[in-house]
């Protein structure tokens, strides 16, 4: 690996030594293979130092002038557990050496040091500590994963989409990915992380929607030891997870308001404290956002953050529902019988002509999500080697019903009377419809309507008690 790359990848080292010339010696030779170093000359200023920067790995003597090495070592398990620390020790201290394992450090190095020897432990503890992020990925991960599967189509809209990725992907833009439920926005934003320069670092996913507002804001920043009932150790976030790499919030449109203000200041500032904590934590975190919701819709009805929308949006992505791509249903429905013929031990399945006539014209209104879930169900009833409409179970007839005579919505409009009669006929109708949406999303609370509304408590009261609203 040459050393560009690592300094975009890893972390600084924390190098605490009190005699000048070692630790510029030190610092030479990891410079030299491409680290970033950040220098302590005692365990003061390496607590500092562990406050305000993320290092990979401390590298610190046991011998100091304040302080010692042991109380480095504590000082920086107590910031994160999983923190790699190697000690230094002259070679007649090695039962000093060997205290300092026990209180958990990685390894200990008897000077004098031997630079081949000290980059040989700084790369191990490197290798360690990405298995340690990536184990604590996968625990939550693989559990209910088993391989993203692959993008499929050649339809023109889903090209263009494909550019639009290859695009995003060279930079660190935040990307908004919107399209319906289905069509497969986690999916893409995993080949955009592949495609990126971060390709090697963590990909951390969290629904936003799936979780309960209460815990939603430990899962995105962590927790402290302490900061509240039952929180008995210190627990890294999403964001902290995905350092170096790419943070996917997906349902983003279901964030709650009083977690937009965070949000914005972590996407904008790069920095955020966990619950319970006080000391800010730097990331280098490149975000990408899904939604099936209309986030300039809810940014007028005041649902939204305008400034958080605009912070996400930078470079927004659009995925075409599987109805506006036909073309791609048969070339997809192949693709998903030959997954379930393997994952089943069946012998390969053939979808007939009148299969694919039957799958054309229905509108999919779960998309590729709907799709696969059907070729699956398939495979499993077909009892011979071709796929037949029956087996498909779909109707289409019923499925995709003739579209009714469209009509204008001010047929409906009352407009008997005068101007100012049909006026305020009009707008007591779209204030009490206003109003009633507004209740239903502020779960009745009603002072948060009128803040919603941007009117006055009493003159909500009074609009409740006109339109007969409970």
């Amino acid at each position: 690996m040459s050393a560009r790359v690592r300094a975009r990848v890893d972390p600084p080292i924390l190098l605490v030594e009190d005699k000048d010339s070692l630790r510029t010696m030190l610092r030479h030779a990891l410079e030299a293979q491409g680290h970033t170093v950040v220098e302590a000359r005692d365990q003061r200023e390496a607590e500092t130092a562990l406050q305000s920067t993320r290092p990979a790995i401390v590298l610190s003597d046991l011998r100091l002038p304040e302080g010692d090495g042991i109380g480095v070592l504590r000082a920086a398990k107590d910031v994160e557990p999983e923190l790699p620390v190697i000690v230094m020790t002259a070679f007649g201290s090695i039962q000093d050496a060997v205290t300092a394992m026990k209180e958990g450090a990685l390894d200990f190095l008897a000077k004098p040091v031997d630079p081949d020897v000290l980059l040989l432990m700084v790369e191990r503890a490197l290798a360690q500590r990405r298995l340690s992020t990536e184990n604590i990925l996968l625990k939550e991960e693989l559990a209910q994963r088993r391989g993203a599967p692959q993008i499929v189509g050649d339809d023109a809209k889903l090209k263009a989409v494909s550019l639009s990725l290859h695009r995003a992907a060279a930079t660190d833009t935040t990307v908004l990915i919107e399209g319906e439920s289905g069509t497969g926005k986690e999916l893409f934003a995993r080949a955009l992380h592949a495609l990126s320069p971060r390709a090697d670092g963590p990909f951390v996913a969290i629904n936003c929607a799936a979780i309960p507002e209460t815990l939603l804001e430990t899962e995105l920043f962590g927790y402290e030891k302490g900061a509240f009932t039952g929180a008995a150790n210190r627990k890294p976030g999403k964001f902290e997870l995905a350092h170096r790499g790419t943070l996917f919030l997906d349902e983003i449109g279901d964030l709650p308001l009083t977690l937009q203000a965070k949000i914005l200041r972590a996407l904008e500032e790069k920095r955020f404290e966990r619950v319970g904590g006080t000391a800010p934590l730097q990331v280098d975190v490149r975000v990408v956002a899904a939604t099936n919701r209309n986030l300039k819709a809810a940014v007028a009805a005041r649902q939204y953050r305008e400034d958080l929308y605009f912070r996400l949006s930078v470079f927004p992505i659009t995925i075409p529902p599987l109805r506006e791509r036909s073309d791609d249903i048969a070339t997809l429905a192949r693709y998903f019988i030959d997954k379930y013929c393997r994952d089943l031990n069946r012998k390969p399945l053939v979808l007939s002509p009148a299969a694919e006539d039957e799958m054309r014209p229905y509108p999919w209104p779960g998309n590729v999500r709907e799709l696969q879930n059907c070729i699956e169900r398939t495979v499993i009833l077909t009892d011979g080697d071709t796929i037949h409409p029956r087996h498909l179970n779909l109707s289409t007839a019923s499925a995709a019903p003739a579209p009714a005579e469209e009509t204008s919505p001010w047929d409906k409009i009352d407009l008997a009377g005068t101007m100012a009669e049909a006026t305020r006929r009009v707008v007591a109708e779209v204030e009490r419809r206003k109003i009633e949406r507004a209740l239903k999303d502020a779960g009745g609370n009603k002072g948060r309507v009128a803040d919603m509304l941007q009117i006055s408590f009493k003159v909500l009261t009074a609009k409740l008690r006109e339109y007969g609203v409970d």
